[in-house]
């Protein structure tokens, strides 16, 4: 187990130092995860969502004859289960009374907080880290990027280039092209349409390239550029530092589909121990994230 000790920083415990400086001083990104999962609160173990299909096309009608009948249809079941995430220290009581610089001990409980910020934050990237990751499926049994999620009644969809692209503006006239041929599970069309790019830092120029430029990106062509003109980013270039993959891109669409639950959000506190006097600290959150419906997250895995 580990505890801190007298023996863990002795230069702390003599007056003298110029300044003590840690990681967790420095400045950490804005939250990201919000920016693609929409956020939830719960009071239970585990959250249920349940897909519901309508109606299709309307049939002809002889005249004299009787109308047809349709049904709604039970569609596929997620279960969000929350799971706890949990990290504390243990200082000795000689460490924390002759400690010589106060701050380090505000450093400390900082550096947990941030610990847990960016737990939340790389929890909720890996649902795309892994959107191809066949161990990884969705409650419609396919991965989260897919080119055969199966509808209900027969048939299948997809929210992937058919052939693997680097993002370009080219990929994404083509993404966006195949959103806007979205059918739900009956067939019917629906209107999708993106809001965010999504990308790894690696792609940060690249993409405000593609989406700032007035006339169309790296060509000599004196054609407008259709994605800046027609403003089809409007919640712009999402900059995910969580993204494993710099290759990997996704565009997110008005389809609510990701979600984030708190089951309870983070929770600090500090105890002692009787035996050992050891002072005690500790960090603790629950919650659970993942996707619903596919269609809130179009992408390529890169070329």
């Amino acid at each position: 187990m580990a505890v801190t000790t007298t023996q863990t920083h002795p230069k702390l415990l003599w007056p003298g130092l110029l300044k003590v400086w840690s990681e967790s001083m420095h400045g950490d990104w804005d939250e990201e995860y919000s920016k693609i999962f929409d956020s939830m609160e719960s009071e239970k173990a585990f959250e249920e969502m349940q897909q519901v299909t309508y109606y299709g096309l309307a049939p002809e009608k002889a005249q004299g004859s009787a109308l047809t009948y349709d049904a709604e249809q039970q569609g596929y079941n997620k279960r969000f289960t929350h799971v706890a995430y949990a990290l504390g220290f243990q200082i000795t009581r000689e460490a924390k009374d002759d400690l010589q610089y106060m701050e380090v001990a505000t450093q400390r409980i900082n550096a947990v907080a941030r610990s847990m910020k960016q737990t939340v934050e790389v929890v909720n990237a890996n649902h795309l880290n892994r959107a191809t990751n066949s161990s990884y499926t969705g409650a419609d049994g396919v991965v989260l990027l897919s080119t055969a999620h199966p509808r209900i009644n027969g048939g299948t969809d997809s929210n992937k280039l058919s052939t693997a692209a680097d993002l370009s503006e080219t990929s994404i006239e083509d993404m966006v092209v195949q959103m806007m041929k979205a059918v739900d599970d009956r067939g019917l069309k629906i209107q999708v349409q993106p809001r965010a790019l999504c990308v790894h830092p690696n792609e940060y120029f690249n993409a405000h390239r593609i989406v700032g430029s007035a006339l169309q990106n790296d060509t000599a062509n004196n054609a407008v550029n259709v994605v800046k003109s027609q403003g089809i980013f409007s919640d712009g270039i999402q900059v995910n530092h969580y993204f494993d993959d710099s290759d990997q891109w996704f565009i997110k669409s008005n389809v609510p589909g990701m979600f984030h639950i708190w089951r309870t959000r983070p929770e600090f506190a500090n105890d002692d121990d009787f035996a050992t006097k050891n002072d005690l600290y500790s960090g603790y959150m629950r919650f659970s994230s993942g996707w619903a419906d596919w269609r809130a997250i179009w992408g390529s895995e890169g070329a």
